[in-house]
């Protein structure tokens, strides 16, 4: 049995321990800085990767991305919560001037959004926005329309009805695919309009991307649309979609690189600028720019600095990754603004 003094040393030594445990933890947890963003689903592939190879080169400082919605990821850093966020929405100029927090958009890659469908042989399509749009207001029911057999005349289009399947609310991806409609269609752009949380006549939801392809992949006539990276799987096709130059454009980093080229002189000081149905033969319609959402003053903090840190390396190294995966990169002229544009956080 312990005596009293070896109970009481051992208890000391306790109570010791755990006063080490409170005092030196918080110490070394400030050594490492965590930035943390949320977002827009349509580049989580890409930000898991970007955050796979950030931290594992960075020890002090460790990069976590939650994949959300484009508008929820604007509400958040909107108000003071993480570091940054992500999304497929330009800022209001009350967002930029928020009471709270003023923010600034960087332009990380550029994406392209595909109609994507369930038939027989997944062969390759060709759509219109008139089309698109009239599918998503209900008028084309069939996927032997008239109006899509002349789109195709080669395809042996069967007698199935098309189930339409779109984004939930608060989507970047509802605002591409909204935007590039309501261009291309009047009777769109007056009954639905271009909107993160547009209310579609008919369909069924798909909170994901991930989501989306398992919907329409899973359901025979389905229709969605999705990022480019997403639809690369065996069990759905997607289309070409016929831009400005009436070319059907298949989408390719080079065709969705060429969409922005086509609008770089164009392109303002703040990056907020649609890209879709732009000029040139080669451009793919359905494209845009990602940004990230970060405040646009940045304060002289080490916090600050790590995310200056980050920035410049996503417009660095992060182009190489990006390229590696099949998506289209900044153009060279575009990537030197971005650039530019993050420089307060570097210093």
């Amino acid at each position: 049995m312990q005596s009293r003094k070896t109970m009481f040393a051992s208890r000391s030594i306790a109570i010791v321990t755990s006063l080490l445990i409170l005092f030196v933890a918080p110490v070394q947890a400030q050594s490492r800085i965590s930035l943390v963003g949320s977002g827009s689903n349509v580049p989580s592939h890409l930000y898991a990767a970007w955050t796979d190879e950030f931290n594992k080169k960075n020890a002090n400082i460790q990069l976590r991305y939650l994949s959300m919605s484009t508008v929820e990821g604007i509400r958040q850093i909107s108000e003071g919560s993480g570091d940054f966020a992500a999304g497929e929405i330009p800022l209001s100029p009350e967002q930029m001037h928020g009471p709270k927090v003023s923010l600034g958009q960087i332009p990380s890659v550029l994406v392209g959004l595909v109609p994507i469908y369930k038939l027989s042989g997944n062969p390759e399509l060709n759509f219109s926005g008139e089309v698109l749009a009239q599918i998503y207001l209900g008028t084309i029911k069939n996927w032997k329309d008239p109006h899509l057999a002349k789109l195709n005349p080669a395809a042996a289009l069967p007698d199935l009805p098309i189930s339409v399947v779109h984004r939930s609310s608060g989507k970047g991806s509802n605002y591409i695919f909204t935007d590039f409609l309501s261009k291309t269609s009047a009777e769109f752009r007056s009954q639905v309009g271009v909107n993160a949380s547009p209310k579609w006549p008919l369909g069924t939801e798909a909170n994901r991307g991930e989501d989306m392809v398992e919907q329409v992949g899973s359901t025979p006539g389905a229709i969605g649309y999705v990022e480019l990276n997403f639809a690369r799987r065996p069990d759905i096709g997607y289309g070409n979609v016929r831009n400005s130059a009436g070319r059907f454009v298949r989408a390719t980093p080079a065709s969705i690189t060429a969409a922005c080229v086509a609008f770089q002189k164009s392109i303002p000081k703040d990056f907020g600028i649609s890209l879709t149905n732009a000029s040139g033969k080669e451009s793919y319609p359905i494209s845009s720019f990602t940004w990230l959402y970060v405040p646009s003053t940045a304060s002289a903090t080490e916090r600050s600095r790590a995310l200056g840190q980050f920035l410049a390396w996503a417009l660095a190294d992060g182009q190489s990754i990006a390229q590696g995966m099949g998506y289209a990169t900044l153009p060279p002229s575009v990537l030197s603004k971005a650039r530019a544009a993050v420089s307060s956080h570097s210093r």
